[in-house]
């Protein structure tokens, strides 16, 4: 197991190699992936891969982003400190703790009370507190909360949740994947005035399928 010194150059050789080399550019999001330690997000046995250049299992068949689309996702987001921020996808907590770094509050929605329960545990561990969990079908978003700033989804669709498109606020910024279950587009869905909206393609990605009402229909075993 690496000392507490080497996840800290781990994490930096991370942002120096995999993201300030590959173009993420906003200070804020560099130095929110320099804080917030990604070892104490993935099952024990992978800690020491932690800063690795991939994604990484976090059981259920879940997994925590590689950290370049974590960064990516982020930085497309235009986060503002004051920015009250819905997440889609718990997972881990990982890109939840990063959102924390960022902005004002994070409402994260799962769908699996075992994942929610440990990202939680390890959030609250870490002094998270301007954040609330909740779990439930993620592509209908937490109306009770809304309007949001922004909303971050970390799992595909295979189109638009319309419940999210409701939930951002004027001037907000959407950023999820859709397409199949194999592979997918970012996409950044900016809301204008009212009802008039911008969807911009940004990369091409591969997540995990994205279930619920306006998602892809569960397995059933």
């Amino acid at each position: 197991m690496a000392a507490q010194w080497d996840y800290e150059a781990l994490r930096e050789r991370m942002v120096r190699e995999q993201l300030i080399a590959r173009g993420i550019r906003d200070p804020r999001v560099l130095e929110a992936m320099r804080r917030v330690p990604r070892h104490e997000f993935v099952p024990p046995h992978l800690r020491d891969h932690a800063y690795e250049d991939g994604p990484l299992p976090i059981g259920g068949g879940q997994t925590i982003s590689q950290p370049y689309i974590v960064a990516y996702m982020t930085q497309a987001l235009a986060l503002r400190p004051d920015d009250v921020v819905l997440e889609i996808g718990t997972g881990s907590g990982y890109q939840t703790a990063i959102l924390c770094e960022l902005a004002r509050q994070v409402y994260s929605l799962e769908r699996r009370p075992e994942l929610a329960e440990r990202a939680r545990e390890v959030l609250t561990r870490l002094g998270y507190r301007h954040v609330q969990l909740h779990v439930g079908d993620g592509t209908q978003g937490l109306p009770e909360f809304a309007p949001y700033d922004a909303i971050l989804v970390t799992a595909a669709a295979p189109a638009i949740p319309a419940p999210l498109r409701e939930q951002l606020a004027e001037g907000g910024r959407l950023v999820l994947p859709t397409g199949d279950r194999k592979q997918q587009i970012l996409r950044r869905v900016r809301r204008q005035d009212g009802d008039r909206w911008t969807v911009e393609d940004l990369i091409a990605v591969v997540f995990v399928p994205l279930y619920g009402q306006h998602g892809f229909t569960p397995p059933t075993s």
